[in-house]
């Protein structure tokens, strides 16, 4: 726990290594078109919960993982963003699942330390390429919907998206109270 506490304030913070390929501003909606690389994840599944309830669930094990809560004992240091996938339903409104994906450091890419807690899954995802807005504040479920369905309308025509996972993002620790960012990820078909 300790650990955690010291890796979250005092650790080093690295972004996810992405490409912006193009930007846009429609509606008063900015977004960009960007190209993630791949790589390993941490990844923590949660079902038959609402999203915020999910999210309180599973980013203490991925922090604990992270902080040191592994085979090696040791803090690996933040990836940004952490993000989740959520999975709508026909209304907008969100399934009771959610899956966070937490990039593993690339000190630690080619061989990561395996979770102390069976929760925690070591994936491999490929690149992927997102259409992605940015919003600030203490996102909850209802903002993630809100700014997806703004984007959704801005792309509308001119752009193709899986319309059955989204990801909703965030670079800030909990106790950072102003200057918040937040992000809502459609993948690109």
């Amino acid at each position: 726990m300790l650990g955690m506490i010291k890796n979250s304030l005092f650790g080093s913070v690295e972004t996810w290594p992405w490409q912006v390929l193009s930007k846009g501003d429609k509606e008063e909606v900015s977004y960009e078109e960007r190209a993630c690389e791949g790589g390993r994840f941490a990844t923590v599944e949660v079902t038959d919960k609402p999203v915020d309830e999910a999210l309180r669930e599973a980013m203490p094990k991925i922090m604990k993982y992270v902080g040191g809560t592994n085979e090696k004992g040791i803090g690996m240091g933040m990836t940004v963003p952490i993000s989740f996938a959520v999975f709508p339903n026909e209304d907008g409104s969100l399934q009771k699942k959610l899956k966070v994906w937490f990039r593993i450091p690339t000190q630690f890419q080619s061989n990561p330390p395996v979770p102390s807690d069976d929760g925690v899954k070591i994936e491999e995802r490929e690149s992927i390429t997102v259409y992605s807005t940015q919003f600030g504040g203490y996102a909850k479920e209802a903002d993630y919907i809100a700014h997806a369905a703004q984007l959704r309308t801005v792309l509308e025509g001119s752009a193709t998206y899986r319309s059955d996972v989204y990801f909703c993002t965030g670079y800030d620790p909990p106790m950072k109270p102003y200057g918040r960012r937040n992000e809502v990820w459609l993948m690109k078909t």
